[in-house]
């Protein structure tokens, strides 16, 4: 009997889905590990990505609130923040995952890579900052804030809140592609550019050596480049909804089980998706199915990943 090669699958899942603590996140990320098993099971061979939204944002506030309170703890930087979200989520991700297998008797293996991403210095995306960061704050707050970090930017939302803004590039290079690559060639599961990956630029001060740049990748687009590099058949990204809808919350909400690269880029200048929620995804998604012939896009929900990959559930996005 001929040897099968699996289709291999970029699952993305969102930040907001694994909670606000991290015992809350364990807890989910334990009920959805089997669910990822399901998926390999079905002769896939899966990388696993991951937004970061909620908790890069409790770790820095974590760091500046116990700055504030003793000087002698350090401020974290953005990238560090990233870089500390990577390592928690993914260890959380390994250790559920790893529970899930004991369970089912399989002996595969599972490693994180904590993930650089190659962004370009003069993006116009650093000239207007517009991706809102860490908690609300006073209009008090804000202003200390601005006083001590003179570079920092803010916008003002509902209710005279305030938020910290930054750049949100577009990625261009995954720096650590080829370990990555290495490890699903010998057989793991893989968890890589969690958040969108940490937004690094050349430094050609220091020979072009990579330095971390304050910014957020947007984590689909992080996410779509991911499936890109890693050459993957399918793209899918896990949220909170089985299916796209037109006219999502209303009476006449229409949920959508096909949806072409023609169709989607109408519905998207129509204005038929959030602009933070759904308008990213399907726009991450027009962008993988156009990179190559035969590629195609699901989004669903976590609960029916593997109804989804089989055609029963979800959306799928097609040339």
């Amino acid at each position: 009997m001929a040897y099968e090669k699996p289709d291999r699958v970029v699952i993305a899942l969102g930040g907001n889905a694994l909670g606000s603590t991290p015992a809350e996140q364990m807890r989910r990320l334990r009920a959805a590990a089997p669910v990822l098993l399901r998926v390999i099971e079905q002769n896939n061979e899966i990388i696993i990505t991951h937004g970061n939204g909620p908790q890069i944002g409790m770790i820095q506030t974590a760091f500046d609130d116990a700055h504030a309170d003793d000087p002698t703890v350090p401020a974290m930087p953005l990238p560090e923040c990233g870089a500390m979200s990577q390592g928690y989520i993914g260890y959380q991700l390994q250790q559920s995952i790893g529970a899930a297998m004991h369970k089912a008797y399989k002996r595969w293996h599972v490693a994180t890579v904590v993930t650089q991403i190659e962004v370009d210095p003069d993006d116009p995306a650093f000239g207007h900052p517009t991706k809102p960061i860490g908690p609300f704050l006073t209009e008090a707050q804000m202003e200390a804030m601005r006083d001590a970090h003179p570079d920092m930017r803010f916008i003002e939302e509902a209710g005279r809140r305030w938020r910290r803004v930054v750049a949100s590039p577009d990625p261009k290079k995954i720096v650590e592609y080829e370990s990555i690559l290495n490890l699903l060639d010998n057989e793991f599961i893989v968890i890589a550019c969690g958040g969108g990956g940490i937004p690094v630029v050349r430094d050609y001060s220091d020979k072009g050596a990579y330095k971390g740049v304050d910014a957020v990748i947007d984590k689909d687009m992080g996410g779509e480049l991911l499936a890109e590099d890693c050459r993957a058949d399918l793209f899918v990204m896990l949220t909170a909804v089985d299916h796209v809808c037109l006219g999502f919350g209303m009476p006449e909400q229409r949920e959508l089980t096909e949806l072409s690269v023609a169709d989607a880029r109408r519905y998207l200048e129509e204005g038929q998706f959030g602009v933070g929620s759904m308008a990213p995804k399907v726009s991450a998604a027009i962008r993988f199915v156009e990179s190559r012939p035969g590629r195609a896009c699901i989004i669903g929900s976590l609960e029916k990943a593997a109804e989804a990959i089989a055609g029963l559930s979800g959306t799928r996005i097609h040339a």
